[in-house]
């Protein structure tokens, strides 16, 4: 197994590039005149919208016994990976590598799509912190301190920022070594930072459940603010992403991420990066911060040149439309990862079964083979991942533009979101050349 991110390379998506930039363009511009024609009045309400699950559903999910059997399961899952980790032979044979990097880090983008915020639920770190908490006798949400809001989610994006920089750039990333010092760091500072703070620091600075959490505004289901658990239109449960300081940060490095991990592998950075005299992790952590900042900056620079209305602060106008970059984010990651979490993710499975590589098959799924479907129809798999970019960005001007309905001044409704327009104009077709050129 080849732990090789990306797309497989433009000559296995036989899709013309003029062809892909202009009709991804043309579809945000078409959509945006339909909605500023036949959208004029806000339609999104995720604090009083939703259709109520049944009870028994809702109590079992809300500390039920449908809630402890995932945190057992999740806590069980993670000892048996770390078993792997600690025992298991350093060769990309080992599980480890395609749990972390294959159904954790991709994985968690269709489960949080299908179930909601589904890290949370199965969350380890969290498990770990309410046994203590009940062994202590003290409240999983009491903690020594109170988290100032001013933290919002900026840890969580240094925690994203800091396994990004671990996959894609880190020379040591196919070695158990840097894998254990980097989630040995991960729970520390999660199971302390509980204790100080109670479970609130967990939701503000754990990666994976922010990410989870963010990505899970597009399902399904989801909660009015009366904590009633629903099920409601995906982008009416994206009005629900909370406004809060550091969500552009997050939303930056997963988005700027993903692009700089395709433009890593573009002939030109290459030829760049064996000429310049500068150390190649520096470069490549460098571009990185680039990558990421610049898709946060360029964002909150479209969402503060937007009028607000009075009284609302113009600096706040960024977190209060960032929830439009999340259908964009999905759209990346299944453009970007798609045939590499089906066929990665099922190698994985099998090597999950033997995870000391001894011929054990402890879940009966040694034996499997690969199924190489998506590569073997590379038509198919091309219109996909074109479809993904271009259809996430679709759904983000909806959301940014009943945002701005809520927000802005009426008559600045539709010219003020031709700067935000622009910026997504840009991410789509950067998004489609990086497809289809590298």
């Amino acid at each position: 197994m080849v732990f090789q991110h990306g797309i497989g390379g433009s000559q296995d998506l036989p899709i013309s590039l003029p062809f892909a930039l202009a009709g991804g363009a043309a579809a945000l511009a078409v959509s945006f005149i339909v909605l500023a024609l036949a959208w004029r009045e806000p339609r999104f309400d995720a604090a009083t919208r939703g259709r109520p699950l049944p009870h028994w559903l809702a109590s079992a999910v809300d500390g039920g016994w449908l809630s402890w059997v995932l945190r057992i399961a999740g806590l069980a899952f993670a000892a048996y990976v770390t078993w792997a980790a600690l025992a298991g032979p350093d060769n990309l044979s080992n599980p480890t590598f395609g749990v972390v990097y294959v159904l954790l880090w991709v994985g968690i983008v269709p489960a949080s799509l299908l179930f909601g915020p589904f890290y949370k639920a199965i969350n380890p770190v969290r498990t770990l912190h309410v046994i203590l908490s009940r062994i202590t006798g003290g409240d999983p949400a009491d903690g020594v301190l109170s988290l100032p809001r001013w933290v919002g989610l900026w840890p969580a994006a240094f925690g994203l920022l800091a396994f990004v920089w671990l996959e894609l750039v880190s020379p040591d990333a196919n070695f158990l070594w840097v894998i254990r010092l980097w989630f040995a760091v991960y729970v520390a500072v999660m199971v302390i930072g509980a204790a100080v703070f109670g479970d609130r620091w967990i939701a503000a600075a754990d990666p994976f459940e922010a990410y989870s959490t963010l990505v899970g505004h597009l399902s399904v289901f989801g909660r009015r603010d009366d904590g009633v658990l629903v099920a409601r239109n995906p982008l009416t449960n994206l009005d629900g992403v909370r406004p809060q300081p550091g969500l552009v940060a997050a939303l930056g490095v997963l988005l700027g991420s993903t692009a700089f991990d395709s433009f890593q592998d573009s002939i030109a950075w290459v030829r760049f990066s064996q000429d310049i005299s500068v150390d190649q992790v520096l470069l490549n952590t460098m571009a990185l911060v680039a990558f990421c900042a610049g898709v946060a900056l360029l964002f909150a620079l479209a969402t503060a040149l937007t009028p607000p209305a009075d009284g609302l602060p113009r600096r706040s106008l960024p977190m209060r439309f960032a929830h439009s970059l999340v259908p964009i984010i999905v759209g990346y990651i299944f453009a970007h990862y798609l045939s590499y979490f089906v066929e990665v993710g099922q190698q994985t499975l099998i090597y999950l079964s033997d995870p000391m590589v001894n011929g054990s098959n402890y879940l009966g799924t040694a034996d499997l083979q690969v199924n190489y479907w998506l590569s073997l129809h590379p038509t198919f798999l091309a219109f996909t991942k074109v479809f993904s970019i271009v259809g996430g960005h679709v759904l983000g001007v909806i959301a940014a533009h009943d945002r701005a309905m809520k927000l802005l001044p009426r008559r600045d409704q539709l010219t003020g979101q031709l700067p935000l327009l622009v910026v997504m104009v840009g991410f789509t077709i950067g998004g489609l050349y990086l497809l289809l050129t590298v």
